[in-house]
C-alpha cells in the first residue's frame, strides 16, 4: 500500500511538471510559421517510419499481445501515411478564404492536448498523435497503459527527440514514466490541457468526458460484415480472415460477426475454411464464451490478442495449428450468447440468415449490442442494397468490398487515415469522423459585411387614455346619511 501511495504521489507531480513543460513550450511553438511547422512534423514522421520495426518488437515483447510484425505496419501506417494525407493541410494563419461571403478561415491551436494510449496499440497511438497534434502547433503529453509503458515512452522519446532536432522547444512532446490512474486523471485536469484525447477503457473515457473539457472519446467496435449472395464470396472470405486475424484482433475495426445470406452460406463456410478459419463446435463455443468473457461483457485481459492456439490452451480445447481466426456459429446475440460481444481476438461470430433485410436486422441488433456508431462491412455487388445499408445502418463506417479492418482506418479506402474513429452520437462521441488534424485545431472566421443592417426606426405608440375607476361602492353608514338626507329634502319641498 505505501508503494502504491508513493506511485501515486511521484505520477501525480510528474503529470503536473509534463503538462507546465508542455504548455510553456506550446506558446513558443504556436507561433512557428507554416514551414517551421511541417519541418518538425516531417521529422517526426520520418523517425516514426525508421523506427516501425523495432517499437513493434518492443511492444509485443512488453504486452504479449498480437503479431510484431502487424504492429510493424500499424507504426509504418501511422507515420508515413498519416503524414503523407495531412502534409499539405494548412495549420497556420490563414487556412481558407470564401471571397463571395466575404469570409476568411483562421487556423487556431488548442494548446496543450492529454493523450491517453492503450495497451492494444501502444506504439502506433503515440506515433499517430504526435504527429497529428503538433501538425495543428499543439503541445502533447501521453499517459501509458502501465502494461505497455517502456514501448510508449520509448515511442513518446522518438517523436520528442525529432521534433527538438528539428527547431522544436523542448518540451513539447511529454510522456509519464511513473504511470498509475492518478497520474492519468491529474494530467487530464490541468488547468493548461484543453483537449482530451481518450484513446482507452471505457470507464477512463467517461471521466475524460465528466471534466467539463473538449474530448474526443471512441467506442467499442463490435463490427458485422454482411455477406450479400451478389458477392465475390472468395474475396470476402479472405478479407474476413485477414482483417479478424490482424495483430490477432486488437484492432477495434476487425472483423467481429459475420452475417451471411442464406444461399451462400455454405460457399462462404468452406471459402472461411479455405482460408485459416476453423468453426468450433457447440462445446467448444460454450467453453471459450463462459472463459474469455466477464458476465459485464468486459473480456479477461488473458484473453486478448492471443492466437487461436493460444485461446485453445486457454480453455483446455485443441484447434489446428494453422488456424488463423476461430469461428462460432450463433443463432442469437445478447447475453445469453457471449461470443455475440465485441472480441479483442481473433474470434468471430457467425451467422446466417435469408435476404438481405433480415441480414440488415440482425447487423442492426449486433451493433446495438456493443458496436454502435463504429463500424460494419458488407461484401456486395448489388448498388442497391449497398446504399439501403448505408441508410439504414447505426454505424460511422460502412466498408464495402474490403476488410473492415483496413477500410475503416483508412489503410485499404479512401477514409482519412486514423487509429482514433468517433463514434458520433449514435455511440456517444462528438463526431462520427475519422480524427484528423482538422480535428485537433480550431478555425477562427473574419466574417466582413454583405448585407447593410438599416432597421426602420420605432414609432412610439400612444398609450389609451386611463379608463375612468369604477365608483366606489358606499358603505352602510354613507347609504343611511343619503337617505335621510333625500327625506328631509323631500319634505322641503
Amino acid at each position: 500500500m505505501p508503494e502504491e501511495f508513493d506511485l501515486d504521489l511521484r505520477s501525480t507531480q510528474e503529470a503536473r511538471s509534463l503538462v507546465r513543460r508542455c504548455d510553456e513550450a506550446q506558446k513558443v511553438f504556436a507561433r512557428f510559421n507554416q514551414y517551421q511547422v511541417d519541418t518538425v512534423v516531417a521529422a517526426m514522421a520520418e523517425a516514426g517510419f525508421r523506427a516501425a520495426e523495432r517499437l513493434g518488437q518492443m511492444a509485443h515483447e512488453e504486452t504479449k499481445l498480437g503479431v510484431p510484425n502487424h504492429k510493424t505496419i500499424k507504426n509504418q501506417f501511422a507515420s508515413r501515411d498519416v503524414w503523407e494525407y495531412i502534409k499539405d493541410i494548412k495549420t497556420v494563419g490563414v487556412i481558407g478564404r470564401d471571397d463571395a461571403r466575404r469570409v476568411v478561415e483562421i487556423a487556431w491551436p488548442f494548446g496543450v492536448i492529454a493523450a491517453l494510449v492503450p495497451v492494444t496499440n501502444p506504439t502506433s497511438t503515440v506515433l499517430f498523435k504526435a504527429i497529428s497534434a503538433l501538425k495543428a502547433r499543439n503541445g502533447i503529453v501521453f499517459s501509458p497503459h502501465p502494461s505497455a509503458a517502456k514501448c510508449t515512452a520509448e515511442a513518446a522519446r522518438i517523436m520528442a527527440e525529432a521534433s527538438v532536432a528539428a527547431g522544436a522547444p523542448p518540451g513539447l512532446v511529454g510522456c509519464l514514466t511513473q504511470s498509475s490512474l492518478a497520474g492519468t486523471q491529474e494530467m487530464m485536469k490541468q488547468k493548461a490541457v484543453h483537449l482530451i484525447l481518450a484513446t482507452g477503457g471505457e470507464s477512463m473515457v467517461h471521466f475524460a468526458y465528466s471534466l467539463g473539457k473538449a474530448a474526443i472519446g471512441v467506442g467499442p467496435g463490435n463490427v458485422p460484415v454482411y455477406v450479400d449472395r451478389s458477392a465475390d464470396v472468395a474475396k470476402a472470405a479472405r478479407d474476413i480472415v485477414n482483417g479478424a486475424s490482424f495483430d490477432w484482433g486488437v484492432v477495434c475495426s476487425h472483423e467481429g460477426a459475420v452475417v451471411v445470406d442464406a444461399p451462400v452460406a455454405a460457399q462462404m463456410a468452406q471459402e472461411l475454411e479455405r482460408n485459416g478459419a476453423f468453426f468450433l463446435d457447440d462445446t467448444q463455443i460454450a467453453l471459450l464464451g463462459k472463459a474469455m468473457l466477464k458476465p459485464d461483457g468486459m473480456m479477461q485481459a488473458d484473453f486478448v490478442g492471443r492466437s487461436p492456439q493460444q485461446l485453445a490452451k486457454l480453455v483446455g480445447i485443441t484447434v489446428p495449428d494453422d488456424a488463423r481466426v476461430l469461428m462460432a456459429r450463433l443463432a442469437e446475440v445478447g447475453p445469453q450468447a457471449p461470443l455475440s460481444r465485441e472480441k479483442l481476438s481473433p474470434v468471430v461470430a457467425f451467422y446466417s440468415e435469408d435476404g438481405w433485410r433480415r441480414g440488415c436486422e440482425r447487423c442492426i441488433e449486433i451493433l446495438n449490442f456493443g458496436g454502435l456508431g463504429h463500424t460494419m462491412g458488407l461484401h456486395c455487388r448489388n448498388e442497391d442494397i449497398i446504399i439501403e445499408f448505408g441508410l439504414e445502418k447505426p454505424a460511422s463506417r460502412i466498408t464495402v468490398n474490403t476488410t473492415t479492418l483496413g477500410g475503416a482506418i483508412g489503410y485499404t479506402s479512401g477514409l482519412p487515415p486514423s487509429l482514433v474513429l468517433g463514434t458520433g452520437g449514435m455511440g456517444g462521441g462528438i463526431t462520427s469522423d475519422n480524427i484528423t488534424v482538422r480535428h485537433l485545431m480550431n478555425v477562427k472566421r473574419l466574417a466582413y459585411e454583405i448585407h447593410g443592417f438599416d432597421p426602420p426606426k420605432a414609432v412610439a405608440v400612444a398609450k389609451p387614455p386611463a379608463a375612468a375607476a369604477p365608483p366606489k361602492p358606499e358603505t352602510d353608514m354613507e347609504a343611511l346619511v343619503r337617505k335621510v338626507v333625500e327625506e328631509v329634502l323631500s319634505r322641503k319641498s
